[in-house]
């Protein structure tokens, strides 16, 4: 039987009512969290036609739902308001059977999507041992991982679940998302209450499979065909599914299939993917989830380190929608980690699946708490220009905070031009060497264009741009580093 068919049958069946007893959608069970107030957790389920289910919770607080009516096979409940923390007993009651799901605890729900890079599990990263060691020392911090499934249109339910809502244990989390369970836990070492983590993703699969329609539409792209890199392919069977949960925000790791597919595209196709789901997530939990949830990402690592390719330089500019840093006015409330400056050569799964996964997590940590949880004092982007200043033969670069820098010939270039023609991603790009640096400033070579018109500046354009933790530009702590940035000079300048 085919998946698309076994997905279809197994959602019949629930829909018209799994042996006339009262069931719940597939992401609800024993040691589930939540979400917190002050959002309304949702809860939704199968039953008989005209059964009334009434949900109760037990804990901390005592809570107790008015019946609501099964129609079309399906019963849905939004609670009142719940402070984080547990642990809570839920009863889901009818007629004709009661469910009860133990350990429930309320926190921020998070969904982490994207591909392999978001997918490597914990076993594989660096000092995995000691990172699963530390998994049941975080009794708060939940998995729950979807399985992965394709279909053609979109479905109410996931077909499957990989990993249901667990206790973390080395045994659980060596199977989960690295960079999801890290980011979890980072972030409970702040915030002190319940986390749950959803896993959604599927390696090797381009941002249009994770898209609905409507999203593409907008983009005017071509149609894939082929396994799970369909377009909506994995938005049908692995987000859509999700959209009545009611959530706190996702982070993302995607875009290496798309610097060979539609690359040019993907300062439409992310931004447009990112707007639908907040708009879906919204709508679908009856408006408990923020219209404007947080979004985090992280901008593309390294993948060959002797390549005059530019795809994965071009589309660490197009993840940003093609300025550079996040959250900008055009990608409202995300937040972005730095990874090129993460590469590992010698990585058991290839150069393109770097094993340090701590410090993506700990990058998103840091804009979450800045975008997500509004913590001002947290410096979560490296530094980024925000003046640059032609000088006689050099140029100055002014940034936005205070720089820790070392000694490069390569990682700036400059663009020449003898027409005084703007430059582009596919003109002649030259090293500038930097000269000097202040508290704020670097000043770089332009000697290179020898009396021509410099018409462009860019850093750190290239696949893999510095060795590990060894960019030249980081913030004054050398916690992040600088991103990538392209500038042009529209008529050039000496």
């Amino acid at each position: 039987m085919s998946l698309r068919l076994r997905a279809l049958f197994i959602l019949t069946a629930c829909l018209l009512g799994c042996d006339a007893k009262v069931r719940l959608a597939s992401y609800y069970g024993d040691h589930m969290v939540l979400q917190k107030s002050p959002a309304r957790a949702v809860l939704w389920g199968y039953g008989p036609e005209g059964a009334h289910v009434t949900v109760s919770l037990s804990g901390p607080i005592q809570l107790r739902t008015s019946p609501v009516t099964v129609t079309k096979g399906i019963w849905r409940v939004t609670l009142d308001p719940v402070e984080p923390g547990g642990p809570y007993m839920l009863m889901v009651s009818s007629e004709s059977n009661t469910i009860t799901l133990k350990d429930v605890l309320f926190g921020d729900i998070w969904v982490c999507g994207g591909q392999s890079n978001m997918q490597f599990q914990t076993s594989r990263v660096f000092n995995a041992s000691s990172e699963l060691a530390l998994a049941p020392k975080y009794p708060h911090v939940r998995p729950f991982q979807a399985a992965l499934n394709v279909s053609e249109t979109e479905l109410p339910d996931l077909v499957q679940v990989q990993i249901p809502w667990s206790v973390p244990t080395a045994g659980v989390m060596s199977e989960f998302s690295a960079v999801c369970w890290l980011f979890g836990r980072y972030l409970y070492d702040v915030l002190k209450y319940p986390i749950g983590l959803v896993e959604s993703c599927w390696g090797g699969t381009p941002v249009e499979a994770w898209s609905s329609s409507r999203a593409l539409q907008q983009c005017k792209l071509d149609r894939m065909i082929g396994g799970p890199r369909n377009d909506s392919i994995l938005w049908n069977s692995m987000i859509h599914p999700l959209l009545n949960m009611t959530i706190y925000g996702a982070i993302w790791y995607q875009g290496e299939s798309n610097t060979g597919y539609h690359p040019n595209q993907y300062n439409c196709s992310f931004p447009a993917m990112i707007d639908d789901w907040r708009m879906a997530f919204h709508q679908g939990s009856g408006g408990q989830t923020d219209p404007d949830f947080p979004f985090g990402f992280v901008q593309l690592s390294t993948c060959a380190k002797h390549t005059s390719s530019e795809s994965y330089s071009n589309l660490r500019w197009h993840q940003t929608e093609d300025t550079g840093f996040a959250p900008n006015s055009k990608m409202r409330k995300t937040f972005m980690a730095v990874a090129l400056d993460l590469p590992d050569e010698t990585s058991p799964r290839g150069p393109i699946h770097p094993r340090d996964k701590q410090d993506v997590a700990y990058r998103l940590m840091l804009g979450a708490r800045a975008v997500a949880y509004n913590q001002t004092d947290v410096l979560f982007l490296g530094p980024f220009p925000k003046e640059i200043q032609p000088l006689q033969n050099s140029i100055e670069i002014v940034y936005d905070q205070e720089v820790s820098v070392t000694q490069s010939e390569d990682i700036y270039e400059i663009c020449c031009s003898t027409t005084r023609a703007a430059c582009s991603l596919h003109s002649s790009w030259v090293p500038a060497p930097i000269l000097s640096w202040a508290l704020a400033s670097v000043r770089i070579s332009t000697a290179s264009c020898q009396g021509s018109a410099v018409a462009g500046l860019r850093y750190a354009w290239q696949n893999w741009p510095c060795d590990f933790k060894a960019c030249p530009v980081y913030s004054i702590n050398k916690v992040l580093p600088a991103p990538p940035f392209i500038f042009y000079y529209p008529q050039g300048n000496n």
